[in-house]
């Protein structure tokens, strides 16, 4: 049964869709249709595009746009993809060069149709970004390449900035909303990626209002901690339709202020927590935090 939202995240909601300059929104919807390039903002229908897109940022995705998996709180298509396109890693370096991107999120949909899941892909859009975007920081939001060493190694070696693979939600609701996936092996991953390069910066983050318990978030956050995880996201779980599952609370602000704390206490070196906040959602900002030692 799904619950209504309440009038001051409708707000908040509002607020982010306006954005702070239609004439900037559409410069920048122009130059990726220009550059045939996907982006999460539109495929996952992120209640921010407009603000990200009117600051001339966007969370990029290669791979294609569809998804071999069938997450039910994701609004990514699901079928057979196509195979990936050898030229999408230079025409993305034009794009972030035109935009004048400091700070570069790289995301993708599941990919398991792939021997490795996609991982030789996103190394050559990383090593691409290093060549042709100087300065650039590149963060790379990867699947969980059904828990392949072998993958991660290969992305690892591409010497992103930040690593980040969300963990969605806790380990309960994986049937129900992560199916394909598996919480153990998606914590391994991060795991994993921690233990091959120490120096590289992981990130991972949760959705709320799914039906988890207090004392699952905690273990959720405590599993992150254990395996090394730097930087942490905490946003609402919002139904990208009626054919995706429901909300089953709306979380509100003070407790994502308490979440935040909490995370700080437990060791987490970058926080970001709130209604609207996704794991790209202003993620140059978070960094600049980070390395500043600020949370």
């Amino acid at each position: 049964m799904s619950v209504s939202a309440p009038q001051w995240l409708l707000t908040e909601v509002r607020q982010a869709k306006v954005g702070s300059g239609t004439e900037q929104v559409k410069q920048t919807s122009s130059l990726l249709a220009r550059f045939n390039l996907h982006t999460v903002c539109n495929s996952a229908r992120c209640p921010n595009l407009r603000e990200c897109f009117s600051h001339h940022t966007a969370t990029f995705m290669i791979l294609g746009d569809i998804c071999t998996r069938g997450c039910t709180f994701c609004a990514l298509k699901r079928g057979r993809p196509q195979s990936p396109v050898e030229d999408e890693p230079e025409r993305l370096a034009q794009a972030v060069n035109e935009l004048d991107l400091r700070h570069v999120v790289i995301t993708s949909p599941t990919r398991d149709d792939l021997s490795d899941g996609g991982a030789g892909h996103y190394a050559r859009v990383a090593e691409t970004l290093r060549e042709r975007c100087r300065g650039v920081k590149v963060e790379l939001l990867v699947p969980d390449f059904k828990g392949s060493a072998e993958a991660l190694a290969t992305v690892m070696a591409s010497q992103p900035d930040i690593l980040a693979h969300n963990l969605e939600t806790i380990p309960r609701l994986y049937p129900r909303i992560r199916q394909g996936a598996n919480y153990w092996v998606s914590l391994e991953i991060i795991h994993k990626a921690r233990e091959m390069f120490p120096e590289v910066i992981i990130k991972s983050g949760i959705m709320l209002g799914l039906g988890e318990e207090f004392e699952e978030v905690k273990s959720v956050l405590e599993d992150l901690r254990r395996v090394g995880c730097n930087m942490l996201t905490l946003g609402q779980y919002l139904a990208p339709s009626l054919r995706h599952i429901p909300v089953a609370r709306y979380v509100k602000p003070e407790e994502f202020e308490f979440w935040h704390r909490k995370a700080v206490n437990l060791g987490f070196e970058s926080v970001a927590a709130g209604s609207l906040v996704r794991s790209s959602y202003r993620a140059s900002h978070y960094l600049k935090l980070y390395l500043a030692g600020g949370l």
